[in-house]
């Protein structure tokens, strides 16, 4: 968990840093992510951190706040809209302080963590270690977001390898949170890292296969770019029906993309 924690607290400070540089101007820049606004995401992750470390340090008080949530959610709220009333009093800056604080705290929290200790959430609970996973993707997911905003290029990362990791774990939830059967078999999965060695994940048929940056593969996943849009090596016919829907993270089936625009 130590390691684990060390890496997403290196994606939170570099979001933040990024985060740190914006004018008060471009905290109202639109994203291309529903139209959200810098300050939105922002908001978004300071909203589901400050919700993470009361699963970690009161998961009663973590449900009655989530079931709240979840019942505005119910009527036809936003989550954009919740976060704006939580934090549309702050400015910018404070935003982000507020978010820095949070996170911090979090990390701290999951340090201490076994890696198998059960955590509430959103939807089922997750173990320690799939959570920190899983706000390591949405922190890089959405700091893209920003990036892209900005029209600034990110240097990758090998911390990449934790969502790439996620993202093929994900091939058999992909089909079943749509309510389709998982075809078989996964695929071969190899790509290229940013410090140039290659990551691997063996599938069981050398037909059915993936190859790229695992850059390009993490934007896919998360559904910040469409397949067509990104230079992937892949065939078999699970594979090719697996990049039509692949999402790494929970909730109900997203289509991400159109070619040609960013998520």
């Amino acid at each position: 968990m130590r390691d684990l924690c060390t890496d997403l607290l290196a994606e939170y400070t570099e979001l933040a840093v990024l985060a740190d540089t914006l004018t008060p101007a471009q905290w109202s820049l639109p994203t291309d992510f529903h139209g959200w606004t810098a300050f939105d995401v922002i908001g978004h992750l300071c909203f589901f951190d400050q919700a993470g470390l009361q699963a970690a340090t009161d998961a009663d008080a973590f449900v009655r706040d989530r079931d709240a949530v979840m019942a505005e959610l119910a009527r036809g709220r936003q989550i954009s809209e919740i976060t704006r009333a939580r934090y549309g009093h702050l400015s910018g800056a404070e935003l982000l302080e507020t978010w820095r604080t949070q996170f911090g705290r979090l990390v701290a929290v999951l340090a201490t963590r076994d890696a198998k200790a059960r955590l509430p959430w959103y939807g089922p609970s997750m173990s320690a270690r799939s959570f920190a996973t899983a706000r390591l993707m949405e922190t890089w997911a959405h700091g893209q977001d920003l990036y892209d905003a900005l029209r600034l290029r990110r240097v990758p990362t090998v911390r990449l390898k934790h969502i790439a990791h996620l993202g093929v774990s994900t091939f058999g939830w992909s089909f079943v949170n749509r309510g389709l059967a998982v075809p078989e078999p996964p695929p071969r999965v190899s790509l290229a890292a940013p410090d140039g060695g290659v990551w691997t994940w063996q599938g069981p048929s050398a037909h059915e296969y993936l190859r790229g940056t695992a850059e390009e593969f993490c934007l896919l996943v998360t559904q910040r770019r469409h397949r067509d849009d990104l230079a992937l090596d892949y065939g078999g016919l699970a594979t090719t029906a697996w990049l039509a829907i692949a999402q790494c993270f929970a909730g109900p089936p997203a289509d991400g993309p159109a070619p040609g625009q960013r998520g």
